[in-house]
């Protein structure tokens, strides 16, 4: 994917895993081209018309031969984004809960000279239901990390936290959330949140917060997680 010189946004893309998505990932990817951004979208192998809709809009299309996961979709285009040279990525969900107008707040964190960032986390609390309010706060209590909004994907990553997700080592992770987050910190990258707005879902339900029998799985998947990683968590964090 070519950089052009005309972006204002010169060296970030944003990177947007998909699966049967295609009602509405074309008007998000044109909003996001509206702004300057290109994005690569991760076809989940959906059933629909994602990859061809994605791909209409203008957005550079990486179809999985198989069902692997948000995770893996979203570990695929930042490979691909540091493959083609960009030096930051913003991930986002393609159901329309985040704003693209909210970028220019992660990146602007994410850039700002006084402090050093490599990742900046969209957190929005307000959209907690009783179960992803209870999910946090096991989760703050398994992990030892201290972020409000445990389960957001909507991010910004520096070159150096680009290189990090990449590393095949975070391939069998299947969520982004504590076992990612452990991860940049056991490399001591800094972690900001900042708080934005975020939409209801246009369609669908979250796979992980949909009945309690799920929340529960990603529980114990978690707390599994984090007993194995956790005590190589700096003190600092």
């Amino acid at each position: 994917m070519s950089q052009s010189n005309s972006s204002p946004h010169l060296g970030c893309v944003v990177v947007i895993p998909a699966r049967n998505e295609a009602l509405s990932i074309g008007a998000l990817i044109e909003r996001l081209s509206r702004k300057g951004f290109p994005v690569i979208v991760v076809d989940d192998y959906s059933s629909d018309q994602t990859a061809g809709r994605a791909r209409d809009a203008g957005a550079k299309v990486l179809q999985l031969p198989f069902h692997a996961g948000a995770w893996f979709a979203m570990q695929t285009g930042i490979r691909a984004a540091c493959q083609d040279g960009f030096e930051r990525v913003i991930t986002m969900d393609a159901d329309g809960q985040h704003d693209p107008d909210c970028i220019e707040v992660l990146l602007n964190v994410l850039n700002d000279a006084g402090s050093i960032n490599n990742v900046v986390i969209g957190s929005c609390v307000e959209r907690g239901n009783r179960r992803r309010q209870l999910a946090w706060q096991a989760l703050r209590w398994l992990s030892g990390l201290n972020m409000a909004d445990m389960t957001s994907g909507f991010r910004a990553y520096d070159r150096q936290a680009m290189a990090v997700v990449s590393d095949p080592s975070c391939t069998l992770i299947e969520y982004q959330d504590v076992g990612i987050l452990l991860r940049l910190v056991q490399s001591g990258l800094a972690i900001r949140e900042v708080e934005v707005s975020m939409k209801s879902r246009e369609h669908g339900q979250s796979r992980i917060f949909k009945s309690w029998l799920t929340v529960s799985y990603y529980l114990v998947y978690s707390f599994l997680l984090s007993i194995s990683k956790r005590r190589y968590v700096p003190d600092r964090q």
